[in-house]
């Protein structure tokens, strides 16, 4: 097993008024910084850097980076959904390390599309239908995952799916958004007492091997 303890770091996140989110930060005791080719190869829409190295990656709604020691979460809901999340995403890392055989490591680094290119394949009516000001704003919101292609009806049309095709290429699904929200500085222990422990013998915070 490549992680066999971390502790699990669940911050509060401002928001709309009357609701909570949390972010988490999941701290490693061992380099995780081989896996990620791995993870490249098999996480759909992942964004790899290698000079970092690091991994951006988005699933269901939520931002996830993997870091060499340590992983980031996002858009979470409370701190329960925050261990389960967490624990998942470093048995993921485990079962990808344990099937490295397996697995062609992908190096490839996957840029994100600038605005400009993405505006130039817009309808470019300036119509609002996206409930965004201008097709430039969209663009730019495009291409750092803040909204979605299916927002533009006029994109839809049938003499524009060509078009559309293309970005479809060019701005996967599960592309991460970027652009990280101001936290409060209280961290938020997930169990009280600074760190996470798993119960099902996977891999444990150090509190919980002493």
């Amino acid at each position: 097993m490549l992680i066999e303890d971390y502790d699990l770091e669940v911050t509060s996140v401002p928001c709309e008024p009357g609701s909570e989110e949390f972010a988490a930060i999941v701290r490693l005791n061992v380099d995780i910084g081989l896996t990620l080719p791995y993870l490249n190869r098999t996480l759909r829409g992942a964004v790899y850097i290698a000079q970092s190295p690091s991994l951006a990656w988005k699933k269901g709604g939520r931002n996830i980076a993997f870091w060499p020691y340590k992983i980031a979460i996002g858009h979470l809901e409370d701190r329960a959904q925050a261990q389960k999340v967490a624990q998942g995403l470093v048995d993921l890392v485990n079962r990808t390390w344990a099937r490295r055989e397996e697995i062609e490591p992908d190096y490839e680094m996957r840029k994100r599309p600038g605005p400009l290119e993405v505006y130039n394949l817009l309808p470019r009516t300036n119509c609002r239908a996206c409930e965004q000001p201008t097709c430039y704003t969209f663009a730019c919101k495009l291409v750092i995952g803040r909204v979605k292609l299916e927002a533009c009806p006029v994109l839809q049309e049938p003499q524009h799916a060509p078009q559309l095709a293309q970005l479809v290429s060019m701005l996967p699904v599960d592309m991460p958004a970027v652009g990280p929200k101001e936290s409060k500085s209280t961290l938020i222990a997930a169990d009280g007492s600074g760190s996470f422990s798993s119960s099902r013998g996977g891999a444990q915070s150090k509190s919980e091997r002493e």
